[in-house]
């Protein structure tokens, strides 16, 4: 058995906002730590952890360099991925040969109502993603590589809002509210003991689960993205295959997710060379 844990910081109970980052980083990158440790300690502590040949974390919010490498030393078959920018982006190294999939302290996608911090890969950037004419975010976007791969998604830890998201989409899901949002900038954060607890009993569900429900799209995948200015999706336009839609918008069609995923990340880093 192989264990993927993709993390993130907008759902990781006791966080709030982007200038909390900024004026009180350490707390943050605690925070994060902590989350991460009690997730990997019930894995450790499943009758099957004998089974289990790797735990991959993938530290994925912003330039990847939020988890301390302490984090590999509670166990020998831990290795962390750290860095940026990188192939897959939040599912760097990641196939077939894992056996489930975990992503911790996710968010809501741009413009959900009352959700923490919500936004899809940018803030400043991305106004909407469909996929099939679903309106996505990065769990979603993510749980489909996963499944593109053939790989579960076991549990998937944030706020109440992307819970509300991946409810419809993803009903079997093992899920971990940690917030309620207030406002974008504003949270409601539970406990840290109760939040321990859920994750704690929400490990011990996800690898005791024994359907392999899979979250994916039949092709082909029609991919739009709506930027935040015309600019940027004239710069985005410049890739060979995408079709503009309208000023702000554009489309890519593709029959392989896995080669859908990378443009994706691709295009989101194109919209950066405007400057705006």
């Amino acid at each position: 058995m192989k264990i993927y844990i993709s993390v993130d910081m907008e759902g990781i109970p006791g966080t709030f906002n982007w200038e909390h980052e900024k004026v009180d980083r350490p707390s943050v990158r605690k925070y994060m730590m902590d989350h991460v440790r009690q997730a990997v300690e019930q894995i450790l502590a499943h009758p099957q952890a004998s089974d289990i040949q790797e735990i991959t974390i993938a530290d994925s919010h912003s330039n990847g360099d939020n988890l301390f490498y302490d984090i590999t030393a509670l166990d020998e078959r831990i290795t962390l991925i750290s860095g940026s920018p990188r192939p897959e982006y939040m599912m760097p190294g990641f196939d077939s040969s894992y056996s489930i999939v975990f992503l911790l302290g996710y968010h809501a996608g741009t413009g959900a109502l009352k959700a923490n911090m919500d936004h899809t890969y940018s803030n400043s950037k991305i106004q909407r993603i469909t996929i099939n004419g679903i309106s996505m975010n990065e769990a979603l976007i993510n749980a489909a590589y996963a499944g593109y791969h053939g790989v579960p998604v076991g549990l998937v830890s944030g706020d109440m809002a992307l819970y509300q998201e991946l409810l419809p989409n993803m009903p079997w899901l093992n899920y971990v509210i940690t917030k309620e949002a207030v406002a974008k900038f504003a949270a409601k954060n539970y406990s840290a003991l109760k939040v321990e607890k859920e994750l704690r009993r929400a490990v011990e569900r996800a690898l005791d689960f024994a359907e392999d429900s899979l979250y994916r799209f039949s092709s082909p995948i029609e991919l739009e993205i709506e930027f935040h200015s015309t600019a940027m999706a004239d710069v985005v336009s410049l890739m060979p295959g995408t079709t503009r839609v309208d000023g702000k918008s554009i489309r890519y069609i593709h029959d392989e997710y896995g080669v859908m995923f990378n443009t994706l990340m691709a295009l989101i880093t194109l919209a950066y060379a405007t400057g705006i």
